[in-house]
């Protein structure tokens, strides 16, 4: 992958939670370019408008390397179409989906499973055709909507290591999801053969929250 212009451009940004269109106008060069970028942005995934318009937000995977960028693809491709339901908004949801639903978890509760780290709350699963489960969901009375805890992602990019996939996911998600690739990183090293960067303040805060029977 080559060194876009528009990742280059995001990476001069500061961060921090929201950023306004025309603090990319300067590093862009001029206003129609800082519009095109930030188009391309959202188009990869690393980028979402707010409801006030002109604001965005930034995935904070864009500050990694662009040495990894092309591995991060295909994860924020699938987050970028997740599609979220409901029914009680509750673990009831989670449990219904884990007993009744095909597929590979990934980010909360398979990060979970494997460190033990952050108690989770959605369930992201890959599914072979998105639309079929949707409508099954459907059938049992789940609603859609981005406040639902089955998060349902089409499948898609590299599988052969699921351990490696988590890790990628849980850094392309950014947020609290950081933490869940450090520990995994630390928990897994010699598994991962594409890694991220870290600030060290948080690799020593993974480290002392890790539960010590996996440490």
């Amino acid at each position: 992958m080559n060194q876009m212009p528009s990742l280059v451009v995001a990476q001069s940004l500061p961060a921090k939670p929201v950023y306004h269109i025309s603090e990319l106008f300067n590093p862009a060069g001029s206003r129609a370019t800082a519009y095109r970028l930030i188009h391309e942005l959202q188009e990869l995934g690393f980028a979402e408008e707010t409801k006030r318009r002109g604001y965005f937000t930034l995935r904070s995977s864009i500050f990694q390397p662009y040495r990894i960028w092309s591995h991060l693809l295909p994860s924020l491709h699938a987050l970028k179409e997740a599609r979220y339901f409901g029914r009680a908004y509750d673990g009831s949801d989670v449990n219904y989906a884990l007993r009744s639903i095909k597929g590979v978890a990934t980010l909360d509760y398979r990060a979970y499973e494997l460190t033990g780290l952050q108690t989770p709350h959605t369930l992201f699963i890959y599914v072979e055709d998105s639309d079929q489960i949707a409508e099954v969901l459907g059938k049992e009375r789940f609603s859609e909507g981005k406040k639902g805890r089955v998060a349902i992602l089409q499948r898609g990019g590299d599988f052969r290591d699921e351990i490696q996939r988590v890790y990628l996911d849980s850094l392309a998600a950014g947020g609290r999801n950081i933490l869940d690739a450090i520990a995994i990183e630390l928990l897994y090293d010699n598994r991962l053969s594409v890694k991220g960067e870290f600030q060290a303040d948080l690799v020593m805060k993974v480290k002392e929250e890790l539960p010590p029977r996996l440490t």
